[in-house]
């Protein structure tokens, strides 16, 4: 559970920190209101995104299932700023076994909601699907732009970082890979 005086507690100093007056009538509420929205924004922390994956139809088709333009919002573990962008999930399922598309969607909004970096988003949501699925193939692109370049350091907005998880036949067959990013 998330402990929301500390983090009350925790944004007072940081504003008294900068010279803030966290009385002042426009920040007054603030406190409360970053520990409302870091409940929401950490609320990954408290599930197993498998979970989504566990509901599994069996239809007669064994090929290509792919979801793209996910949009996700994060948090850099690194700064605490946002990353957001899309998630795009391709899967080759084994036996006719899949899952909902919803499902998919909810599994990454599941990982991306915690203190994150990119490339562990990717390799969570590629294993996830490649273990709960038991897929023939799994193949996880994510761009997304993040603030702690965007509006700090390097100050580069617009900027995007892809990463990328190749499971099964979308690692061992540069054809099928291709087919998948031809798609995305």
């Amino acid at each position: 559970m998330v402990d929301q005086h500390k983090i009350e507690t925790a944004v007072r100093m940081i504003l008294e920190a900068v010279g803030e007056d966290p009385e002042r009538e426009g920040l007054i509420d603030t406190p409360r209101r970053v520990a409302k929205m870091y409940e929401e924004m950490f609320s990954g922390l408290r599930e197993d995104p498998k979970t989504h994956l566990q509901t599994v139809f069996t239809e007669d088709h064994e090929e290509l299932v792919l979801v793209k333009d996910i949009t996700f919002y994060s948090m850099c573990e690194h700064h605490l700023v946002p990353f957001f962008g899309k998630a795009h999930i391709a899967y080759l399922p084994n036996e006719g076994k899949v899952t909902g598309l919803s499902k998919l969607a909810r599994t990454v909004d599941g990982i991306a909601r915690q203190p994150q970096v990119q490339e562990r988003m990717t390799k969570t949501l590629a294993d996830a699907l490649e273990e709960t699925l038991g897929a023939k193939g799994v193949m996880v692109v994510v761009s997304a732009e993040h603030m702690c370049m965007s509006m700090r350091g390097i100050k580069k907005p617009g900027s995007k970082t892809v990463t990328t998880a190749a499971r099964g036949v979308f690692k061992d067959d540069p054809i099928a890979r291709q087919e998948v990013l031809s798609f995305i």
